[in-house]
């Protein structure tokens, strides 16, 4: 949808296949009990910033469909920093010396690493593991544990003991070391569909473009330099393609088409995350004391108060991103844990009028040290991957989805 609109913006023709009855892929809503959830949920950072601009672009309520909040890390009962009310750098440097959960030689300790990491430019001469980076850096079991590896795995969705430092080092430097205003949490008030693919596809449609849900594309061959598309039985012959299939299904899709095999090739080697999501309808009083809480010694990574970000009063999700026991539970089971998760934390709560569990087995590539990922342009000419695995600075995130689209849309327009 980035680089449809993106196209669209500056005049030019677009089709939209989109294979599911809905829009999004794995940023999308699913409705459940009359309540729209979303299949994972996504946090959004003041550096995501094209993301942020295609947001304003199409969608009309662009400003109150986001709620953006100063970094305000808190792990529940464990560790907490505030950014201070100053220009970056210094916003995160007096955050971290006034942190609480860690002693001061540790808070100084996480200080000196950024400022190290400042002065390297961010940049690593070769990748190591997230885990190795902080052990060279001698950073704290405290601030390690309650800081850099939930951040790790919030962003990356990936162990640090497997996890790209050099990436890891992308989203410090963007989010963390640039603009104050980058390390801004922007939290969604309205479910995923609604915040971006839904009204960017009437803006692709009000340029004259189609956006046809429920048409998987089954074939994609090269017909008299053009490329021919084959869905409901139909042929359809377009000048170029823009595939944003998930990486999983990039190699059958492109059998056809020999100068893609590289790429097929690499992706063929990625192994997968899962981030599962369980959604708790509480009695509409019950309220968390922050609308994001981190969690520790759990399961439970994070937590969110529906209710106090988009009105869904007494509705809980509390998500977990990576791999770990989660996945041997059943839905059931799962579920149970986390309320006792919860009650742990914050005391006596009544039990849930209705649970649903929402799992991505494989919601993100493994972001692992030195992972080498195909590129947007592609030996064949006007053809063009797209996707949050494709070759960029950032993890598996919305912003490197949106920037991978619109790349992909640049190089269209170059061209034309």
């Amino acid at each position: 949808m980035a680089a449809a609109v993106t196209l669209a913006e500056r005049g030019i023709l677009v089709t939209v296949f989109e294979a599911a009855n809905q829009l999004g892929g794995r940023a999308r809503r699913v409705d459940w009990n009359g309540a729209a959830l979303d299949n994972g949920l996504h946090i959004l950072i003041g550096a995501y910033r094209e993301t942020l601009r295609l947001v304003a672009l199409v969608n009309r309520d662009a400003g109150g469909a986001l709620r953006r909040l100063p970094l305000d890390w808190h792990i529940h009962g464990r560790f907490r920093l505030r950014a201070a009310p100053l220009p970056a750098p210094w916003h995160l440097a007096l955050g971290l010396l006034t942190a609480h959960g860690a002693g001061i030689g540790e808070r100084m300790a996480a200080a000196a690493f950024m400022r190290a990491l400042r002065n390297a430019g961010f940049r690593l001469a070769q990748d190591i593991t997230v885990s190795e980076l902080l052990r060279r850096h001698r950073q704290g079991a405290a601030v390690t544990r309650h800081l850099w590896n939930p951040l790790c795995i919030a962003a990356l969705n990936t162990p640090p003991e497997i996890a790209s430092a050099q990436v890891f080092l992308n989203v410090l430097r963007d989010s963390l070391s640039a603009a104050r205003a980058d390390s801004e949490i922007m939290l969604a008030r309205v479910d995923l569909s609604a915040l971006f693919p839904a009204p960017a596809a009437e803006y692709v449609r009000s340029h004259a473009g189609q956006v046809l849900t429920a048409h998987t594309v089954d074939a994609i061959a090269m017909h008299d330099g053009n490329f021919t598309l084959r869905t409901r039985g139909q042929q359809l012959s377009f000048s170029h393609v823009v595939c944003a299939l998930p990486p999983q299904r990039l190699a059958a899709a492109v059998a056809g088409l020999p100068q893609l095999n590289a790429a097929a090739t690499l992706v063929e080697r990625f192994n997968y995350q899962p981030i599962y999501t369980v959604y708790l309808q509480y009695p509409r009083d019950m309220a968390l004391p922050s609308p994001m809480l981190g969690m520790a010694d759990g399961l439970a990574q994070w937590v969110f108060d529906r209710g106090a970000l988009c009105g869904q009063a007494g509705l809980v999700a509390a998500v977990i991103s990576a791999d770990g026991p989660h996945q041997n539970m059943t839905q059931d089971e799962l579920a149970q844990r986390i309320q006792a998760e919860l009650r742990q934390h914050f005391g006596a709560l009544p039990e849930p009028e209705w649970q649903r569990v929402i799992a991505e087995k494989r919601a993100t590539f493994s972001c692992i040290a030195g992972l080498q990922r195909p590129a947007q342009r592609t030996p064949l000419e006007n053809f063009y991957l797209a996707g949050d695995y494709t070759g960029n600075e950032y993890p598996a995130t919305l912003e490197a989805a949106v920037r991978s689209g619109v790349a992909c849309a640049r190089h269209i327009l170059e061209s034309t």
